[in-house]
């Protein structure tokens, strides 16, 4: 089967990850790409499941290969990227494949995919509440969040790229219409 691509992307701290989690557990017939990154797992991150953590010289590897979809340097040295592997692995079991992506990433892959993709771009209230999120989530030093909060007043501009915006100032509200698009687009 060459099923559908919902994209999900959005600035760290948006709830791009939560959204996409609850979305997941509605029966939609998704399955999650799996992304690869090549930082060290976070507390409680299990290779496979919530990245396929990569060595640096591993993941340029795979890029000189062409076994990517897309593939960012987020930041100086941390690569983020989806392997075709995935995708391949998600339609032979007759599902759709989800992506929680980041916005260039996402980009890319409406790009290549076309209409058999629905980018969708989750966004915070404010940049200074996804600050605050930010801060609250507790993942990262002072120097990290000043960094990400400074990507995501740039990410935002490029929100009108996308096929739908998604403005998650609650998330049972923003779970609901991230849902209904996909249903529409599934359908459509």
């Amino acid at each position: 089967m060459n099923g559908k691509m919902i994209v999900i992307s959005a600035p760290s701290g948006s709830g791009k990850t939560s959204i996409v989690k609850q979305v997941l557990a509605t029966n939609l017939n998704l399955a999650f790409s799996v992304s690869a990154c090549s930082r060290a797992p976070r507390q409680g991150e299990t290779d496979g499941k919530d990245y396929y953590f990569l060595s640096p010289e591993t993941f340029r590897q795979k890029i000189a290969s062409g076994d990517f979809i897309e593939w960012e340097e987020v930041y100086p040295g941390s690569f983020y990227g989806t392997l075709r592997s995935e995708v391949d692995r998600i339609w032979s079991r007759g599902q759709h494949v989800i992506f929680d992506v980041d916005v260039l990433g996402g980009l890319n892959i409406k790009r290549q995919f076309g209409a058999k993709c629905l980018a969708i771009f989750i966004k915070a209230p404010s940049v200074a509440e996804l600050e605050k999120r930010l801060r609250l989530r507790a993942t990262d030093d002072e120097p990290t969040i000043s960094q990400r909060v400074e990507k995501a007043a740039y990410e935002i501009t490029f929100a009108t790229q996308f096929d739908a915006t998604v403005i998650n100032e609650n998330l049972a509200v923003a779970v609901e219409e991230t849902r209904s698009l996909i249903l529409d687009f599934i359908n459509s």
